[in-house]
């Protein structure tokens, strides 16, 4: 005999074969009626519930009577997969975020504990067929999240979903694959051999009842899981009808962050991010910047500077004086001075602190920039 927990996950493995994911009417039953209640509508086949018209409600009977739930635990015990339900130890609790479009429940495969792992977890995203400039900052996003510590989260595609992968497993690091299909058939199947590596290594998940295939409207709805799932979404590169751009919509409804990475203004596959950066995205531009946003307060990116130049380490007044020196001529101590904006006194004071450190050199009564000066001194000069 079952207790009550036992009978909650049979009916949620029931439902999860019936119900098609993110499905709010579904979701609404089961908040209002609970799970037993619609389990057994279902089976029964009796009046609809409300809020599905008859040829919808007579679908989902023919499904019902198909549904083995027992059958479904038993191929995926034999897969190395368990079901997480919403409840549980090992649920992620930021999935409820979803309201009635919250999972059923999750299909896993591998050792960790989803709900630990996703407590400190981004989304790396984007297009499929991705520039090698796509790949490179997916893979290197990746890889600096994961060596500071951080879940790597995407959809297992090809493009930027695998190269965030590989980058996160290249670094010794934690990477979840969120599937659109049953989670014992490795989707795209190019993808097997690092579907499989992240099982081992990581975590991967999906809705879907073992032997389920996708279908667009399932790419769709699996993205809402990705964002809910995570503590922010980076889009690396994205076309303006990209899905990944559903998944950093989400992240935005939900109150997530939402970051992305530029791309050259030209690029199509960079037009959707560019968009997302007009609206409300953050821009970021390596996992230093995207862990500011995500991480605890204080976990700051470092700053970026331009090169330290010898004339940096001068004092203001001497930076001054030898600013006013031209480029290639020499110029008497009382033109200098006109040009720093001081007397002739200081001018000549600092013209001699300049010659010792190497800055200029004294022709006459004139001063001149020396040699391996010019270049270094005018560098940083603004060009008209």
């Amino acid at each position: 005999m079952r207790d009550g927990a036992g009978d909650e996950l049979i009916g949620r493995v029931f439902l999860a074969r019936v119900i098609e994911p993110g499905d709010e009417v579904a979701g609404r039953w089961v908040r209002e009626a609970g799970v037993a209640e619609v389990v057994a509508r279902l089976r029964g086949g009796g009046e609809a519930l409300a809020g599905v018209s008859a040829t919808r409600w007579g679908g989902l009977l023919a499904r019902a009577r198909r549904a083995d739930p027992e059958r479904d635990l038993a191929v995926a015990e034999a897969a190395g997969m368990r079901f997480v339900c919403p409840g549980s130890g090992e649920w992620p609790c930021q999935l409820d975020d979803l309201g009635d479009a919250r999972p059923l429940g999750l299909w896993v495969r591998g050792r960790p504990s989803l709900r630990i792992w996703a407590l400190r977890s981004v989304a790396v995203v984007g297009a499929r067929a991705c520039t090698e400039y796509g790949a490179h900052m997916a893979v290197s996003l990746a890889a600096g999240l994961a060596e500071h510590g951080w879940v790597v989260v995407s959809g297992g595609a090809y493009g930027v979903d695998g190269a965030a992968h590989r980058g996160a497993l290249g670094a010794g690091g934690a990477t979840v694959a969120v599937l659109a299909c049953g989670v014992d058939r490795p989707y795209p199947r190019g993808h097997t051999e690092l579907i499989t590596r992240i099982a081992e290594q990581g975590l991967v998940v999906g809705e879907l009842p073992p032997g389920e295939h996708p279908t667009p409207s399932r790419f769709v709805l699996r993205n809402r899981v990705i964002a809910a799932l995570t503590r922010g979404t980076v889009v690396v590169e994205a076309a303006h009808r990209s899905g990944s751009l559903v998944t950093a919509r989400a992240a935005q409804r939900l109150g997530r962050h939402c970051m992305g990475v530029p791309g050259p203004a030209t690029s199509a596959l960079s037009a959707g991010v560019h968009e997302l950066l007009r609206a409300e995205a953050q821009l970021v531009t390596d996992a230093a910047e995207v862990i500011e946003l995500v991480g605890a307060m204080g976990q700051l990116a470092p700053e970026r500077r331009g090169p330290v130049l010898p004339r940096d380490l001068l004092a203001p007044a001497a930076r001054r004086v030898l600013a006013a020196l031209p480029a290639r001529a020499a110029a008497a101590p009382a033109e200098i001075a006109l040009g720093a904006q001081t007397t002739e006194d200081d001018a000549i004071a600092r013209l001699y602190e300049l010659r010792a450190l190497g800055f200029v050199e004294r022709h006459g009564d004139d001063w001149k920039l020396t040699r391996q000066a010019t270049a270094s001194v005018h560098r940083g000069r603004p060009r008209g």
